[in-house]
Order: structure tokens, then C-alpha cells, then sequence
């Protein structure tokens, strides 16, 4: 069984499509894309409204989800950063774990046969 990793990148909205269009080009034809709300070194915006100053602690971000096996993991996070990096605060994060078994519910097929 060819090993299987799940990668997951939270990233600013904004670059959410060249991300996709970067990992189209590198083979990866599927991915979760959920908008998601949270914080790091940021801590959030400081905004005013009517005069009135307010923050807002939680920041919208995407994560991006994907499992591969037969494209290589690092060439999957060297193209992440090579599009996301910025050098700014808010870049993201990229984590990467190892997958145990895959399920294509449909079919029943499992693990690498599941992922393609």
C-alpha cells in the first residue's frame, strides 16, 4: 500500500484561487475548501465604527484539505508556499499527518484505489 498523507493549509481568502490553480498544475484533483474564522500572531483587527472602536478577534481564513499518495508530499507543500508566501503576518499554516485508511463510501474501495 503506497502511503497515504493528509495536508492542510489555512490561508488568507484572497489566495485561495491560485492555491487551487498551483495544485491543479502539480496533479491534485480533489481538495475540501471550507471558510473557517481564527487567529494567530494577527490577534485580530482593531476597526471603528461611528467613532466607536471595536476588534474583531477571529479573522476569515480558508482551509484547504487534501490526502495524496502518488504525488509527493513535499512537492505539495513547496508549491503551498511558493504561492502563499507573502512574507507577511497571516500567511497561513500547513499541517501534514499521516492517514491510516481511506473509505470511498460509494464503492467501498479503500485506500489508494479510494483517493483516485
Amino acid at each position: 500500500m503506497d502511503e497515504m498523507t493528509k495536508i492542510e493549509i489555512i490561508t488568507r481568502e484572497s489566495k485561495l484561487e491560485d492555491l487551487k490553480n498551483a495544485l491543479n498544475e502539480i496533479g491534485i484533483n480533489g481538495m475540501t475548501v471550507s471558510h473557517v474564522l481564527g487567529y494567530g500572531a494577527q490577534k485580530g483587527k482593531k476597526h471603528k465604527y461611528r467613532g466607536v472602536d471595536y476588534s474583531v478577534d477571529l479573522l476569515p481564513k480558508v482551509k484547504v484539505e487534501m490526502v495524496v499518495c502518488t504525488i509527493p508530499v513535499d512537492t505539495v507543500v513547496d508549491t503551498a508556499i511558493s504561492v502563499l508566501r507573502t512574507g507577511e503576518i497571516g500567511d497561513g499554516k500547513i499541517f501534514v499527518s499521516p492517514v491510516s485508511r481511506t473509505i470511498k463510501v460509494r464503492t467501498g474501495e479503500e485506500d489508494k484505489q479510494a483517493l483516485l
